[in-house]
């Protein structure tokens, strides 16, 4: 059955310098989400932000928080986060020793939880999980940098998540970053996707507005 992409712009790829007005762009949109990366500098070879740029993104945002903890330990941080108000709090499975408490304590928080796999960390990881997550994030670069070139065979994966997913009754969203654009989010949507994070894409382009509309008119098919 056809159902509507969800689509959240990264506000990596924004123009810093303005970040008031380039939130303000979102909030007009028909954009679902607005997406944060958090980035340390020790599990990826980048620093990109931290709370300061977190809060006032809350203060101006009218769309919920999905906000990508690229970081060891991020658990340290839930009841930060939780200040934040509207918020998807997302960690690495790769930095979550206990994966399964993190999770739990996220949702305790009163947050939705969402876990994100590098390109290469099988699906089969989450088998134990699935049914604990609001979303699973897939990540179609290596994560770190913005603007990198989309890895093609995330759409098996997206397939294989799918089926992991319907086999076990979980509601999990299925998320998708790194490289989607106009020429990869059909493909995305076509295996599956219900959210597409999409930076470059949307704030490198002549009409923010105008391209997060076109990404929102494309149709999931499962």
């Amino acid at each position: 059955m056809a159902k509507e992409l969800k689509i959240a712009p990264s506000l990596l790829s924004a123009d810093f310098a303005h970040l008031g007005e380039e939130i303000e762009k979102i909030n007009r949109s028909d954009a679902d989400w607005l997406h944060l990366d958090v980035m340390d500098g020790v599990f990826v070879p980048n620093i990109s932000f931290g709370f300061p740029v977190l809060e006032a993104a809350a203060r101006i945002s009218t769309k919920p928080l999905d906000i990508h903890f690229m970081i060891v330990e991020p658990e340290k941080f839930i009841p930060r986060v939780k200040k934040l108000g509207d918020v998807m709090m997302n960690v690495h499975y790769e930095t979550c020793s206990h994966l399964h408490r993190v999770v739990q304590e996220i949702k305790d928080a009163g947050m939705k939880a969402g876990v994100t796999l590098n390109p290469s960390t099988p699906v089969s990881m989450l088998e134990d999980i699935i049914e604990d997550v609001d979303m699973v994030l897939l990540m179609s670069v290596n994560p770190g940098f913005g603007g990198q070139k989309f890895i093609p065979h995330t759409l098996q994966k997206i397939a294989v998540l799918r089926e992991l997913i319907a086999r076990t009754n979980s509601h999990a969203l299925i998320e998708i970053d790194g490289g989607v654009n106009l020429q990869t989010a059909p493909l995305l949507a076509e295996a599956g996707a219900d959210i597409l994070v999409a930076g470059s894409a949307v704030f490198q382009s002549p009409d923010v507005t105008e391209t997060i509309h076109k990404l929102k008119s494309l149709q999931q098919s499962r």
